[in-house]
């Protein structure tokens, strides 16, 4: 079954040094969303688990009854939590916490723009990833103000019979992205089969209703400071179709969604929104500043989900903190010198994006394995074991392993891109001893099922029984 790929598999007690098995550890395979590893280990060990991300608020202008008279300046620096993941389903609530606090600070009226400022991240907001992944929302654009980790989503509402306008309804923001939908409502009688529509489902950037209804992506135009969505399709009446679109612009969308909450605040803004060029900062006056939830609050929605847009922004973050450039050139250096601090060898990893996407990421398993045994001498290794998908309960293996001694058990990161599927992690044996493991696979072509189903016999197996000392 698995005689034409590349499989390479290292399992390790610790405590003694003892390798259990070993098969081409020291081979460098693809390992997809593995490389979240990379970037969680050396985020957690180089930033802290209390760091923070800022936004800042700042103006040149004074407050004169009311009214700032001048442009109120942004300049953010890749806090990933303005989402509905991380906000309770609510990515609006820290855009309308920061209209209170220019509320508290007595301004009701923006004579002058808001303008992104400051370039927190001046390289480009996409990393070395598929075209094909540019059209979802794991291949979504970042920037220092990120937006619902790059997506929104969209509702569009038949009308009451066929020839009726749509209702168009997006979230979490009523505003950001601003969506046209060229859809009518039919007879649905009137409708081919789904397949037999042109640009589906292959080309849908939504799902389908059924029958009834069926939405294929348009196009964004980037011209102006706000992109505009076009989206085309057909809706029954009555009837209604959602998707999510990718944000190509997340910084535009942020400012997009702030407008929004100062008007729902009652804070006019007579400006526009400027999103280029970023401004300058120097002579510019703090009003306030937004802090985001604690990096260990972030790596759990990082690691659990794998949340690509995470990723990349804990790998510019890096850079920046840590190199002085928030670019991902300067993230990937960070990165490799902690890999060689972890023991792993100079030659077993090849680093070039933070989320795995990359098809130019190689990582060994010896490199995976240094890395979880580093973690685990660590003060705060609870917060990275705790922040991994657990067998058969949550993240990407929540559905996996149930029924087995590993559910409950196995903390391990999963990684999966075309022909690359991984499991990397941590495995405790039925007489409590803890084991390290990771588990790569490229170029097979078999069904990815049939990977996991080795991969899960393999967990439950080590998890099931206890360790027995060669």
């Amino acid at each position: 079954m698995f005689g034409n790929s590349h499989l390479g598999l290292l399992i390790v007690e610790p405590l003694s040094g003892d390798t259990l098995y070993s098969h081409n550890a020291g081979k460098l395979f693809m390992p997809a969303s593995n490389m979240k590893l990379l970037t969680s280990s050396t985020s957690l060990v180089q930033l802290g688990a209390n760091y923070r991300f800022t936004t800042s608020f700042l103006s040149s202008a004074s407050v004169v009854d009311g009214v700032l008279r001048g442009d109120l300046v942004i300049a953010g620096h890749g806090d990933p939590s303005v989402s509905d993941a991380m906000q309770g389903g609510d990515a609006m609530k820290p855009l309308r916490a920061a209209a209170e606090s220019l509320s508290a600070h007595g301004i009701r009226e923006i004579a002058g723009s808001i303008v992104k400022g400051g370039n927190a991240f001046p390289d480009t907001t996409i990393g070395e990833w598929d075209w094909t992944n540019l059209e979802t929302t794991s291949g979504a654009a970042i920037d220092e103000l990120m937006f619902n980790e790059g997506f929104a989503r969209v509702t569009v509402y038949g009308g009451d019979k066929p020839g009726d306008s749509v209702r168009v309804v997006t979230g979490p923001s009523r505003t950001a992205p601003r969506v046209v939908a060229e859809f009518v409502t039919v007879d649905p009688a009137t409708m081919p089969a789904p397949a037999a529509r042109p640009g589906a489902p292959a080309g849908a950037a939504g799902r389908f209703g059924g029958s009834r209804s069926g939405m294929v992506r348009g196009t964004t135009d980037m011209r102006g400071a706000v992109p505009v969505v076009r989206l085309r399709g057909w809706v029954a009446p009555k009837d209604s179709v959602k998707a999510q679109l990718t944000i190509r612009d997340p910084a535009s969308a942020w400012l997009q969604a702030f407008v929004e909450a100062l008007s729902d605040k009652g804070i006019t803004v007579r400006g526009t929104i400027v999103r280029t060029p970023d401004a300058a900062l120097d002579g510019l006056k703090p009003i306030f500043s937004l802090t985001s939830a604690p990096l260990s609050d972030v790596l759990a929605r990082f690691l659990k989900p794998s949340q690509n847009q995470i990723g990349e922004l804990l790998l510019h973050t890096l850079g920046l903190e840590k190199a002085g450039v928030g670019s991902a050139d300067s993230g990937r250096r960070v990165v490799e010198r902690q890999m060689l601090a972890f023991g792993a060898d100079s030659n077993g990893f090849a680093v070039r994006d933070g989320s795995g996407l990359s098809r130019h990421d190689y990582v060994t398993p010896e490199t995976f394995v240094k890395i979880l045994d580093a973690m685990r001498k660590r003060d705060d290794f609870k917060i990275f074991y705790d922040a991994l998908p657990i067998g058969g309960v949550d993240g990407t293996i929540g559905s996996r392993m149930k029924n087995t001694p590993a559910q409950g058990n196995v903390h391990a990161k999963t990684g999966t891109v075309d022909r690359s599927h991984s499991l990397t992690g941590y495995v405790t044996t039925a007489d409590g001893k803890m084991l390290l493991f990771s588990f790569q696979h490229n170029n097979y072509t078999t069904a990815n099922q049939q990977v996991e189903r080795v991969q899960d016999w393999i967990a439950a197996q080590l998890a099931g029984h206890p360790f027995l000392k060669p």
